[in-house]
């Protein structure tokens, strides 16, 4: 059975951040403004955009 997947982009710049915000969204893998990643629905991956989530737009699958 295939893990459900949640599409992220970035659409702000983690430049002048809190450290540990720009560490989110390295974690979830993005490195440029628009960049679109599709991480894995876990609590972890949810933290994480919940913590910087006036830095992302999130699609889930409907």
């Amino acid at each position: 059975m295939a893990d459900k997947t949640i599409k992220v982009t970035l659409t702000k710049s983690p430049i002048g951040r809190l450290q540990s915000h720009r560490e989110c969204a390295r974690g979830l893998g993005l490195r440029k403004i628009s960049q679109t990643v599709e991480v894995i629905d876990t609590p972890a991956n949810r933290g994480m955009i919940n913590k910087i989530n006036y830095m992302l737009r999130v699609e889930e699958p409907a």
